[in-house]
Parts: structure tokens; sequence; C-alpha cells
């Protein structure tokens, strides 16, 4: 069975840090790119970063760009400088080729885990 599964998450104030992980299992995703999207209340799901296969290219969203930071030596996502809006269920996600900013097209999803950022 293929999955992917997140941790990591938690309750944090303004300012603070969090790395979340992805772990996969059911088969490699060496060659996948992967990637990270948020899902706040009464919210689109919203892309946050990815990373391609080899590392080599990474993507941010604007709101999270120069805080955030994504490896896939293993799969991570190191979120600095939290504020409340980064607020949400943090979703990894793995797409077989290119990337992506729209979830829907991607082809495998964890269940997510909880950030919460309070001020």
């Amino acid at each position: 069975q293929v999955r992917l599964v997140e941790s990591g998450g938690g309750s944090v104030q303004t300012g603070d840090s969090l790395v979340l992980n992805c772990t996969a299992s059911g088969r490699s995703f060496a060659s996948y790119t992967m990637a990270w999207f948020r899902h706040a209340p009464e919210k689109e799901r919203e892309f946050v970063a990815a990373i391609t296969q080899s590392g080599g290219s990474q993507y941010y969203s604007e709101s999270v760009k120069g805080r955030f930071s994504v490896s896939r030596d293993t799969v991570f996502l190191q979120m600095n400088s939290l504020k409340p809006e980064d607020t949400g269920t943090y979703y990894c996600a793995a797409v077989q080729s290119g990337w992506f900013r729209h979830w829907d097209l991607y082809d495998y999803w964890g269940r997510g885990t909880q950030v919460t950022v309070s001020s």
C-alpha cells in the first residue's frame, strides 16, 4: 500500500519554527516531485512548496518564500518565522513528473498534520 505520512505539526507562537516531515512507504518516490500544500478553514487548499526529483529545483508560494525551506534528503518542510496566517492542515503530495501549484494534479497524498500559530 502506497502511503505518505506527515508528522511534526503542533501549536506554536508567532515567530516560532516547526519542521514537518513526510515519510513515504509502499514505493519509491525518488523519481517524483514532492510538494507541500495547506488547507485552512473556509479557504481553498493552497500550494506551499515543491521540490523536484533531483532536488535541483525548489518552488515556493509568495506567502512563504524566504521563511520556509523544502528538502528531500528526508522530505521535510522547515518553517521559520511562523505567522497566524500559516495556520492550517499541511499535506505532503507527490507527482510523477513536473510540478504544479494546483492540488488536483498530484498523484499521492498524505492525511495531513495540523499547524496552529497563535499571536
